[in-house]
């Protein structure tokens, strides 16, 4: 077991940020560790990388107490905070050196540096001083000093943020490769980022866990409408649509496009190609939507007025 987290507390003057949280991840995955903001995500991380401590409950990491055995817990950890610390006046050889330095890594820590900066894509600039850097290779090399000494467990908030559609791609591809042989543990805000590279979800909401399953698990069991897409050769009535049996409700996508919500597990793609029929109308397209884990998210975290 690389992370296991059981009954974590943590109480900030009156403010409770987490509320006996508990979860396991085992090695070789990419969980993603959702919530909205102030859910406690960060509040979690930090005490997985020792750099808070819990008010009570136990974190073990690769069978370390973060407690007990936090120098051994840090040596098996790469983190990356959300707000990425760097030293602006120091170069990128030459940051990624210190690291390696504090890490106590032998003789191996030129090759291991050269391949950090192929790795997280920084060899264009590798000679320029970490404040001249974007924001999208400063956090690339904050990735590169998470991995500096080759770790065992990564712990990412927010690791994505500040990159461009490009660089989104290549550090989400880094990622997913990584978790083949590592435990990745990130949080982040883009949905998409989630279902394309994450084997397991967690989501918190005001300090507790409201779900903890694979992206298809959450979806199936979420509740939420079934969605089909239509469209038509024609207009159509919203009224006429709505009386289809099944329909809860129907939104207008654009032209003769609609997206038909039932709350019923049953495909509504018969019930809406014979209201075609009926009504002399050609259907142009017909597709089932699978519910986003957006649109999860949203059902499992809204807020009380919202609901």
């Amino acid at each position: 077991m690389s992370i296991k987290v059981t009954n974590i507390t943590k109480i900030y003057g009156e403010q409770k940020a987490l509320d006996d949280v508990s979860f396991e991840v085992r090695g070789g995955q990419v969980v993603g560790f959702l919530g909205p903001n102030g859910a406690g995500k960060s509040t979690m991380m930090k005490i997985i990388a020792c750099f808070i401590p819990q008010t009570s409950g136990s974190v073990s990491v690769c069978g370390f107490d973060v407690t007990e055995q936090s120098i051994e817990v840090r040596k098996k950890v790469g983190y990356l905070p959300e707000h990425n610390p760097l030293y602006p006046e120091m170069y990128v050889k030459e940051y990624l050196d210190f690291v390696a330095g504090v890490y106590k890594m032998d003789g191996n820590r030129k090759k291991r540096i050269e391949e950090m900066i192929e790795m997280t894509g920084l060899q264009v600039e590798q000679k320029k001083k970490i404040g001249a850097l974007s924001k999208g290779y400063r956090q690339r090399v904050g990735l590169a000093q998470a991995m500096i000494h080759n770790p065992e467990v990564l712990i990412l908030d927010e690791p994505t943020s500040g990159l461009d559609p490009n660089q989104l791609v290549d550090i989400r591809e880094l990622i997913k490769n990584i978790g083949k042989e590592k435990t990745v543990m990130l949080s982040t805000h883009i949905m998409q980022e989630v279902e394309a590279i994450c084997d397991q979800v967690i989501i918190v909401n005001k300090g507790k866990i409201v779900a903890n399953e694979t992206t298809e698990i959450i979806q199936q069991r979420s509740g939420t409408d079934n969605i089909v897409i239509a469209e038509f050769d024609k207009d159509v009535e919203r009224i006429m649509l709505s009386s289809i049996p099944g329909v809860k409700r129907v939104m207008l996508v654009k032209g003769n496009t609609w997206k038909i919500y039932s709350s019923s597990t049953e495909d509504l793609r018969p019930a809406i190609f014979n209201f075609a029929v009926e009504n002399q109308l050609m259907v142009l397209s017909l597709q089932k939507e699978e519910q986003s884990l957006e649109e999860v998210f949203h059902q499992l975290t809204k807020t009380d007025v919202e609901k």
